[in-house]
């Protein structure tokens, strides 16, 4: 069947390389590969790109992308203001390009307008929505961590969002929640890469038998050889940027304290740069890098070309996330590089990196026990060659891709009965 899908991110990877951007525009890619035609449209902001007069729409990428040019967003209804231009170029775009399939990313700087905006247009289109993150649930930056204590949140409500936020009163949460949750109706079936993520849109209140669990993927790559070693695996690496909600800062407090308890010869690398952080987090961050000591070191940010090489050069990769991540493309990376993992043992993490098979769990924020966990996977006489041997690298973005696609025949078959 040849399909015509529009694919929605809230930014293109060119711009801006966060794992949602590069999923989606590779789904994308792998999408033409199946023979279909499509159209991949990101919005972007002063950030990135200024406007260009006349229109909303810029041109970018290779492949014809789309960039919404989206400087009037209301983040916090997630909600596109602009109705008589950006609305309104966004709906000669549906009309023109008349997608049998509109398979949306995010809402930032789209707006969640464009949903109910789509429904209308092309009553007979499929609607389906990757749920990447909690920003629908959770007006902290989808993080759901309490804005006060910095503690992971485990349900959403009007009261307890004003508890974050004493400024904004529970009754427009309230309001913000209807209407989300308003204009989510208009999706047809909604796409969760992990079972913990579907959960806590099913506890929010969306019904569980619109949302399916379809595990994310990476195009397919040969796993780049293991270092040569005659010694203990005691290089680690982070990859990914550099933030609040990574758990650099705990990392780099464990490394620390497994050099103050006499490890001997291992090294930490840190992949990633710090963009559009706060002075307190960068001042915190360039304090804890200078004692973190010579087994530290900041390699800065990276290419996603690079990444084969950088991989090349690390036994194990840590992801000690603070907050719920979902389906973090650098666990896919690592494994089919066949490097055992690290990793927080909460949200989607807890579910790709299965402790004692593939990786090994830490409690995250808890630089003690991660510096202990560092120290066995150095020691542990066997240990790093059991790991890899239970790694299995995943299926690849073409399979992803077809995963998807069924999704959206069956979508077809159940309207037309």
């Amino acid at each position: 069947m040849n399909r015509r899908i529009l694919v929605v991110a809230h930014n293109h990877p060119d711009l801006h390389p966060g794992g949602t951007e590069i999923f989606a525009h590779d789904l994308a890619s792998a999408y033409r590969g199946e023979g279909c035609e499509v159209l991949f449209l990101g919005a972007t902001n002063t950030i990135h790109r200024q406007p260009h007069p006349g229109t909303a729409f810029q041109a970018t990428g290779a492949d014809g992308d789309l960039l919404l040019w989206s400087g009037h967003f209301d983040r916090f209804h997630l909600s596109q203001i602009d109705h008589y231009g950006t609305l309104q170029d966004l709906g000669s775009l549906l009309t023109e390009f008349r997608p049998d399939v509109i398979h949306i990313h995010h809402l930032v700087l789209i707006g969640a307008e464009f949903l109910a905006l789509a429904r209308r247009l092309l009553p007979q289109a499929s609607i389906v929505m990757t749920l990447h993150d909690y920003y629908s649930i959770c007006h902290h930056d989808g993080l759901m961590v309490r804005t006060g204590d910095k503690q992971r949140c485990t349900g959403a409500s009007p009261a307890k969002c004003h508890g974050c936020f004493p400024e904004i009163g529970p009754d427009r949460f309230l309001l913000r929640e209807r209407f989300l949750k308003t204009h989510l109706s208009a999706v047809d079936r909604f796409v969760s890469p992990s079972r913990f993520l579907r959960q806590r849109y099913i506890d929010w209140g969306l019904p569980g038998e619109k949302i399916e669990v379809v595990a994310n993927a990476r195009p397919v790559q040969m796993p780049v050889p293991h270092r040569h070693t005659h010694g203990p695996r005691n290089r680690f690496g982070y990859f990914g940027n550099l933030n609040p909600w990574k758990g650099a800062l705990p990392l780099l407090q464990a490394a620390r304290l497994l050099r103050d308890e006499g490890a001997d010869g291992f090294e930490l690398r840190i992949h990633g740069g710090a963009p559009f952080q706060s002075e307190a987090f960068t001042t915190a961050l360039d304090k804890a890098l200078a004692e973190a000591g010579s087994e530290v070191v900041h390699c800065g940010p990276y290419r996603r070309d690079e990444m084969p090489a950088l991989m090349a050069e690390v036994d194990w990769v840590v992801m000690p996330s603070l907050w719920y991540e979902n389906a973090p493309l650098v666990i896919q990376e690592a494994f089919q590089h066949l490097r055992p993992v690290i990793a927080s043992n909460i949200g989607g993490m807890a579910e790709m990196v299965s402790d004692g098979v593939d990786g090994l769990h830490v409690r995250p924020g808890d630089p003690g026990q991660l510096a202990r966990v560092m120290a066995r996977a150095m020691s542990e006489d066997g240990l790093w060659h059991r790991l890899v041997g239970g790694i299995e690298p995943g299926a690849g973005m073409d399979a992803c891709a077809q995963a998807h696609l069924a999704l959206f025949d069956q979508l077809k078959l159940a309207e037309a009965a």
